[in-house]
């Protein structure tokens, strides 16, 4: 079941999100950031938990691209998964909800950046429309080695967009 995410989730959020770390394969941050942190870098609203038997086992939340005023319709999808339940549906049902939340939000544009070798995630992109914008090629390294990342939007059903 989807439901909002809440301080209480804090702990597990962090946890899901260190295994992404661990993978290699989710962002250039090597350290979990503690709560306080994180929860100041994401939007208030459209954070989202999947929680089976009590148990969160999925997140996805937006964070803000910039602090400039004409770009408060513009946000950063951030979606992670425990290791164990990929491919069972869980991102899609996450990405359909804050899509939804998004627009009712007035976000015009949703923005990912993504490890070309993170196929489940492209994929999951592209399902929902998310068009591929660019490349950065070697933009960081992560552990000694030079990443690309594919930078990828979807434009808001909004009218007038």
């Amino acid at each position: 079941m989807i439901r909002e995410m809440t301080e209480a989730d804090s702990s597990r959020v962090l946890d899901i999100y260190k295994m992404g770390l661990d993978s290699r394969n989710a962002t250039f941050e090597i350290n979990v950031p503690l709560w306080s942190t994180w929860d100041s870098k994401h939007l208030k609203h459209s954070r989202f938990v999947w929680v089976e038997n009590d148990i969160v086992l999925g997140w996805i939340a937006l964070s803000p691209i910039s602090t400039r005023e004409t770009y408060s319709g513009v946000a950063e999808v951030s979606i992670y998964l425990d290791s164990t339940c990929f491919q069972k549906g869980i991102g899609s049902l996450l990405m359909d909800h804050v899509i939804k939340s998004s627009e009712d939000h007035g976000i015009w544009t949703l923005h990912s950046s993504v490890f070309p070798e993170n196929i489940g995630t492209l994929k999951l992109h592209e399902k929902f429309k998310f068009r591929l914008i660019g490349c950065r090629e070697k933009i960081a390294q992560l552990d000694g080695l030079w990443r690309d990342t594919l930078l990828l939007e979807r434009r808001s059903n909004i009218t007038g967009i």
